[in-house]
């Protein structure tokens, strides 16, 4: 299992793949207010890791390793802000609760949160008298 700080850098690195193409050192220091150095020991470490392949300079690449744990991330993050949504906190609300536990959970307790949500979302009304 990938330290809180690992996964934090291959969701990071993930999403801005996503996002541009391709993830540098300096976007990602800058989206995660990390000193570019800092970003390159963690960088070449998950590349150690066979999460990443990176060449200096150059930029990375994930793994299928590092893809797939970035993947099982995301999705966990992506049930626990539906969650929290569903309950009516606000964004800001969302944002700090899910990175207050999203690394904390199982993938059995992830799997059922999700088919929880998927019911709240099927079913309103339960939503509504849960929340008033």
């Amino acid at each position: 299992m990938p330290s809180q700080t690992v996964e934090d850098y291959l969701e990071r690195i993930y999403e801005l793949i996503e996002q541009k193409g391709y993830a540098r050192v300096a976007d990602i220091a800058q989206s995660l207010e990390i000193a570019q150095p800092t970003v390159t020991r963690m960088v070449q470490r998950l590349a150690a890791d066979h999460y990443l392949v990176y060449e200096r300079y150059r930029g990375m690449n994930m793994t299928d390793k590092g893809r797939l744990v970035a993947q099982k991330i995301r999705r966990r993050h992506h049930i626990l802000a539906n969650f929290f949504q569903l309950l009516g906190l606000s964004p800001r609300e969302v944002l700090i609760e899910v990175d207050g536990i999203e690394h904390h959970l199982s993938e059995a307790a992830v799997t059922r949160m999700e088919r929880l949500v998927s019911y709240l979302k099927d079913n309103p009304k339960v939503v509504k008298s849960l929340i008033g």
